[in-house]
């Protein structure tokens, strides 16, 4: 996939790039009042505000509809701010282009459906309109790179993606899993490709969206869109995950940017020292999997002689407690011992399940 630069559909862009707005388009009133208020803010460039809203449920705000793209439109010719607004289906996609909006975005439940971002990617051939692409609700990266791919095979190559993390289930703090680990992977795959940050519906707290944002930074997101409304308090649809906009010019000037690469000729040195002792103490790792991988083998071999079950949940569940102890006495926290032992655990039961059924790896 090519795609382009942000700084190249959007001159003189400072990092990083701030989107904001409110959650909802409300009201005519509402929509300037925050507006005028956001344009002081001289690091947003780009106003957002929901005009179609999906909810789980019905008989919730769903948004004003057509009418509030006019408000839109009011906003970029009084403020000179760029718009945004998220598509879902064909019509979305007619109306906003028909208004004059600038960029579109597919939310995240939308990205679930390949069907619906075909239909998307369709209407917008011969476009080339800025798109941006939130994950999926489920923490399914193909699926996230799949609606990449269908827009670029629209056409399209000022796209980017927007993290806003997944929904797991799980108790947590955030209203939804940031998973950090899933963006970066799409990073590496795709190094072009822009990833803006969504701490607004990661956190569901207005009070932890500047920990989100740094957070972000600190991952080299390229950009932030952060739900901003006149008054948090009684915006029709999440409230509590909405700044006002002086919180949100606070939230922007405390931002920590960091460097890739530093210009102290020492430090650099420090550096490779340090890097150097993290290969070997990588080595030693994959070397004590590799350890750990033979002691394994003969597991199920042994399983295969007295006809027992590759996979015994009692054991692993123990085992997995243990793990997470001594992690924790280490000074390790529970979800990366977790993380690791979940991967090591699946390729045990991998390797004793193929031993034990004679498997052929190659299938």
């Amino acid at each position: 996939m090519d795609f382009l630069p942000l700084n190249k559909w959007l001159p003189n862009l400072k990092r990083p790039l701030v989107i904001a707005g409110p959650c909802s388009a409300e009201s005519h009133e509402q929509m300037m009042s925050t507006a005028r208020e956001i344009a002081k803010i001289p690091d947003v460039r780009i106003f957002r505000a929901g005009i179609w809203k999906p909810r789980t449920r019905p008989n919730c705000f769903e948004g004003v509809g057509e009418e509030g793209l006019k408000w839109l439109s009011d906003v970029k010719a009084e403020t000179g701010l760029l718009t945004t607004t998220e598509v879902a289906n064909t019509q979305h996609v007619e109306l906003a282009l028909k208004h004059g909006v600038d960029i579109l975005w597919i939310g995240a439940r939308t990205t679930v459906s390949p069907f619906a971002v075909q239909e998307i990617a369709d209407a917008l051939k011969g476009t080339n309109i800025p798109v941006m692409v939130k994950n999926p609700v489920n923490q399914d990266l193909a699926l996230w790179i799949g609606a990449l791919e269908r827009m670029a095979g629209a056409g399209i190559n000022k796209i980017a993606a927007i993290h806003r993390g997944f929904s797991t289930g799980d108790t947590s703090k955030y209203r939804n899993l940031p998973l950090w680990k899933i963006p970066m992977e799409l990073k590496s795959k795709f190094q072009d490709l822009p990833i803006i940050c969504d701490p607004s519906h990661i956190a569901g707290r207005r009070d932890l969206i500047s920990y989100v944002c740094q957070k972000a930074m600190d991952a080299d997101m390229e950009g932030l869109m952060v739900e901003t409304h006149i008054n948090p308090t009684k915006a029709l649809s999440d409230a509590a995950q909405q700044v006002t906009p002086e919180a949100l010019a606070a939230i922007i000037e405390g931002l920590s940017l960091r460097t890739e690469f530093g210009v102290d000729r020492n430090f650099e040195q420090e550096l490779d020292l340090l890097r150097g002792q993290v290969d070997r103490v990588d080595l030693e790792i994959l070397e004590a999997l590799k350890t750990r991988t033979d002691i394994i083998t003969k597991i199920g071999l042994a399983k295969k002689e007295k006809n027992i079950m590759p996979l015994q949940i009692q054991r692993m569940d123990e085992l997995m407690k243990k793990r997470l102890d001594l992690g924790k006495n280490l000074g390790l926290t529970e979800s990366f011992v977790k993380d690791i032992y979940d991967t090591i655990h699946s390729e045990s039961v991998r390797i004793q399940s193929q031993i034990v059924n004679d498997f052929d790896s190659k299938k």
